[in-house]
């Protein structure tokens, strides 16, 4: 591995700096606003992102934000392993598992086939479906950074976080009273509440409302389906590496053989999930870990919304739109219909 000199990774710093900066403070803006306002973090950091696209044109912020929107986006993701132990999986039951893993199986597979009826590209239908079945703007993010690089990539991540984003807040006021309709009793509330909401943050929320008892069950049934993001994207980069090297030929194939197929920040999810799962670390250093994670990804979704232009994101029109509705209303049918009949 090459190794840079010490004037050399002072010169690559130094060009970090200005878009970093202009990062942060589209950030903290984004955090205030979501605080005061008691809205997505995520949703304000790329709104305004959006609206401050110019100045990813300038040359001495390029760098920076780049930055913000790859590498400290994965910093974030690997840091939500710590939100994980083993008895998370145990507390659901396998039954439970193993009904996720195929609303999460079936929901990408409704993505990718929306996104032919609809004729667009296989990319978006993979993040829509991925970010619907995980956990919405951090999975749609993760998930970018495994697909290949394209012209349309950053433009299509923009538009299922806020696709997928907006869903979700209006399912924290909609499906507790869906649950209610049917009714749900308390822990039935919670496991349809955290197997169809796609943010961590409107899961508690909406759980929450309900009762300590949905609260609870709501939260552990969500944090299982993030614990799905990690052998999502280590198949996803199975599949784009084989694709890719087939298409290059025998010649690629070599040296695509040689390219990690895991991650480095998936690695570093699994092992900090393991790590917390020996309860060695202190409940302030998970929330500390929680907590930075939660800014990295705003700092990354500020970086995304920068890098994109607004003009380009209007230009695919509804067929987006009705993807996310269509891939949020099949997981949550899937969900009521399973529940329904289990018990």
């Amino acid at each position: 591995m090459t190794t840079l000199a010490p004037g050399a990774a002072f010169d690559f710093t130094k060009k970090l700096v200005p878009g970093l900066l202009v990062t942060a403070l589209v950030a903290m803006a984004a955090a205030f606003l979501g605080s005061h306002y008691k809205g997505s973090m995520l949703l304000f950091a790329l709104l305004l992102g959006l609206a401050l696209h110019f100045v990813s044109d300038d040359k001495r912020c390029s760098a920076g934000i780049q930055f913000a929107s790859s590498t400290v986006l994965r910093l974030g993701v690997a840091l939500l392993g710590l939100r994980l132990t083993i008895d998370h999986i145990i507390t659901v039951g396998w039954q439970t598992v193993v009904a996720l893993a195929v609303a999460v199986g079936l929901t990408i597979a409704l993505g990718l086939l929306l996104a032919r009826l609809f004729k667009v590209e296989s990319s978006l239908g993979v993040l829509i479906g991925g970010a619907t079945a995980i956990c919405g703007a951090s999975a749609a993010l993760a998930i970018s950074s495994v697909l290949p690089k394209s012209a349309h990539l950053e433009r299509n991540t923009t538009l299922t976080v806020v696709g997928v984003t907006t869903l979700s807040t209006m399912a924290m006021v909609v499906y507790p009273l869906i649950t209610q309709g049917l009714g749900f009793d308390a822990v039935m509330s919670g496991k349809f509440i955290g197997a169809t909401i796609h943010d961590v943050a409107q899961v508690v929320g909406a759980g929450y409302s309900l009762s300590p008892e949905a609260g609870d069950a709501a939260t552990i049934t969500k944090l299982m389906r993030v614990a799905f993001l990690m052998p999502v994207l280590v198949l996803i980069s199975l599949v784009v590496r084989t694709r890719e090297a087939t298409k290059a030929g025998s010649v690629y194939a070599g040296s695509a053989a040689k390219t990690p197929l895991l991650p480095w920040f998936t690695v570093a999810f699994v092992v900090l999930m393991l790590l917390n799962s020996t309860g060695w670390v202190p409940i302030p250093a998970q929330s500390a870990a929680s907590d930075l994670s939660q800014a990295f990804l705003v700092l990354a979704i500020a970086g995304v919304g920068l890098k994109t232009s607004l003009k380009e994101v209007t230009q695919l029109g509804w067929r987006p739109v009705a993807m996310i509705f269509f891939v949020t209303l099949g997981l949550a049918l899937m969900a009521g219909v399973y529940l329904m009949l289990v018990h």
